[in-house]
């Protein structure tokens, strides 16, 4: 009855409180003051599947760790590269050596017995 007079009342408009951004990994681990270092893409080439490429992201507190541990290079990608390419190494380096190892583990003397045989022990 009075609603003419006054009009309605409006109710309060409730807007949905503005969502906190969650913080990246990268994000989180600068603010702890730690390294941080990560592969973000890898591209293999469909014609040829020996090629490819890495697309890194990493934070200063790894390039600071780099300098101290000796990489040197004008510009951080120089670094992160050269950091890379020594992981990439030494994952050869140790498939290689274990490699060798079994192989070497596997024969360790042969005698030939004659008539086209041989022993290995």
């Amino acid at each position: 009855m009075f609603e003419g007079l006054f009009g309605k009342k409006k109710k309060a408009e409730t807007k949905p409180a503005p969502k906190a951004k969650k913080k990246s990994e990268k994000e989180q681990v600068t603010e702890r003051g730690e390294p941080y270092v990560a592969i973000l893409s890898m591209e293999v080439d469909p014609e040829n599947l020996n090629e490819g490429a890495f697309e890194l992201d990493w934070n200063d507190k790894f390039i600071a760790n780099l300098r101290r541990a000796g990489y040197q290079g004008k510009e951080d990608a120089d670094l992160v590269d050269q950091w890379f390419q020594n992981v990439c190494r030494n994952v050869v380096l140790e498939t290689y050596e274990q490699d060798q190892a079994m192989n070497g583990a596997r024969f360790h003397n042969t005698k030939n017995l004659g008539n086209g045989r041989t022993e290995v022990s």
